[in-house]
C-alpha cells in the first residue's frame, strides 16, 4: 500500500462517530422525514413556518433557535486573540480570504447567471431563474464555519490555523455579507433585496451568537479555567449541535416539501452550477496554495474553506428575505444536499495528493 492510500485509510478511520461517518445518509434521512412531514402535516408545518422572531421580522424563530444552538458552540472555540499570530504565516490566510470574499461570490453569480438566466431558462422560467440565482448568491456569500472543523480534521489540517481562518471569516461576514448579497442579487436579477431584513438576519444569526460565544469564552476561562472549559463545557454541546443540525435540516425540507416534490427536476438543475462552483473554488484555492508553497496542513483545510458554505445561515437568510417556499430558499436547500458528498470528495482528493506538498 502506497503513502497516499495510507493517508486515505487514516482519514476514513477518523470518521469515528456515527454522525460523521454517515453524514450523507443523515442528510438524506432528514430530507425524507422533512418532506414527509410537509406533505402529511401541512397545517402543523405551516404554523411552525409562521412563528417569527419579533413581529414582521420575517425571521423564523424555530430556525433561529436551532441555528444559535449550532453556531454558539462553534463561536466558543474561537480565540480572536490568536488572529495576531497569523502574521508569521500569512499566505494561506490571504489566499482563502481572496477566494472567499472576491472569487467565490463573483464566480457563483456568473455561473448562476449563465445557467439560470440562459442555459436552463426554458425549463425553469424567468421568475424562478431570478429566485434560484438569488439563493445561490446568498449561499456563496456565506463562507463555511461550523463544518470547517470537520473538514480540517479529516485532512489533518492545522487546527490553530483553521481556527484563525474561521475567526476572520466571521468578522468579515459582519460587514461584508449584507453589501455583497444586496449588490449581487440586485445587479444580477430582477429582485429587490430588503436591506433592513438582510441586516436583521446578520444580527440574529451572526452577531448574537458571536457576542455570546466571545463573552462566554472569556468569562468561563477566567472563572473555571481552560481544562474545565475544553474538557467539560465544549463537549457538552457536541450532541446538542448535532441534534440542532438534524432538526434544522428536517424543518428546511419540511418547509420546502411542496417545491421538492413538485419540481424535483429543478433540484437536479440547481445542483449543476453549485457543484461546479464548489470544485472550481476548491481547485483554485488548492492550486494557489501549492504555487505559493503553503504546507498541506494549511492548504487542504484552506481549499475546503474556500469552497464550502455556511448553509445554515444561507437557508435562514433566504427564508427570511423571500419566504420558506421561495425558489431562493430551495436553492440554498440544494446547497445542503450538494455540500456533504461533494466536500467529502474534496477531502479525499486532498488526502490523496498530500505528496504534492513539501513537508512543513
Amino acid at each position: 500500500m502506497n503513502a497516499s492510500q495510507n493517508d486515505h485509510s487514516a482519514s476514513e478511520r477518523k470518521l469515528t462517530s456515527v454522525f460523521e461517518r454517515y453524514l450523507t445518509v443523515w442528510v438524506a434521512l432528514c430530507m425524507g422525514v422533512g418532506v414527509a412531514l410537509g406533505k402529511l402535516f401541512p397545517s402543523f408545518v405551516g404554523a411552525v413556518r409562521n412563528v417569527e422572531f419579533g413581529r414582521h421580522s420575517q425571521i423564523n424563530l424555530p430556525i433561529a433557535v436551532l441555528i444559535w444552538l449550532m453556531i454558539y458552540p462553534m463561536m466558543l472555540k474561537i480565540d480572536f486573540g490568536s488572529i495576531l499570530g497569523v502574521r508569521k504565516r500569512p499566505k494561506g490566510l490571504l489566499i482563502v480570504l481572496i477566494v472567499n470574499w472576491i472569487v467565490k461570490p463573483l464566480s457563483m453569480t456568473l455561473l448562476g447567471w449563465v445557467f439560470f438566466k440562459h442555459l436552463l431558462l426554458p425549463w425553469i422560467g424567468a421568475e424562478l431563474a431570478d429566485q434560484y440565482l438569488a439563493g445561490c448568491i446568498i449561499l456563496a456569500a456565506a463562507p463555511c464555519t461550523a463544518m470547517v472543523f470537520v473538514w480540517s480534521y479529516l485532512t489533518d489540517g492545522d487546527p490553530a490555523y483553521t481556527l484563525v481562518q474561521v475567526a476572520l471569516n466571521d468578522l468579515i461576514m459582519l460587514v461584508a455579507f449584507v453589501p455583497i448579497v444586496g449588490l449581487l442579487v440586485s445587479g444580477a436579477s430582477n429582485l429587490t433585496v430588503p436591506y433592513p431584513v438582510l441586516f436583521y438576519s446578520v444580527v440574529a444569526f451572526i452577531v448574537i451568537p458571536l457576542v455570546l460565544g466571545g463573552l462566554s469564552r472569556a468569562w468561563l476561562l477566567k472563572w473555571k479555567g481552560r481544562a474545565w472549559f475544553e474538557m467539560k463545557y465544549l463537549p457538552f454541546f457536541h450532541p446538542i449541535t448535532i441534534l440542532a443540525l438534524l432538526a434544522t435540516l428536517v424543518l428546511i425540507f419540511a418547509f420546502q416539501a411542496d417545491n421538492i416534490t413538485r419540481t424535483w427536476t429543478h433540484v437536479l438543475l440547481i445542483a449543476i452550477p453549485i457543484t461546479i462552483q464548489v470544485y472550481f473554488n476548491s481547485s483554485l484555492t488548492y492550486g494557489l496554495m501549492k504555487w505559493f508553497r503553503v504546507p498541506h496542513s494549511i492548504a487542504a483545510p484552506g481549499a475546503l474553506i474556500g469552497a464550502s458554505n455556511f448553509f445554515e445561515l444561507a437557508v435562514a437568510v433566504a427564508i427570511t428575505l423571500f419566504g420558506a417556499q421561495s425558489g431562493a430558499a430551495l436553492a440554498t436547500v440544494v446547497g445542503v444536499l450538494v455540500e456533504v458528498p461533494v466536500m467529502l470528495s474534496v477531502c479525499k482528493a486532498c488526502n490523496r495528493t498530500r505528496h504534492w506538498f513539501a513537508k512543513a
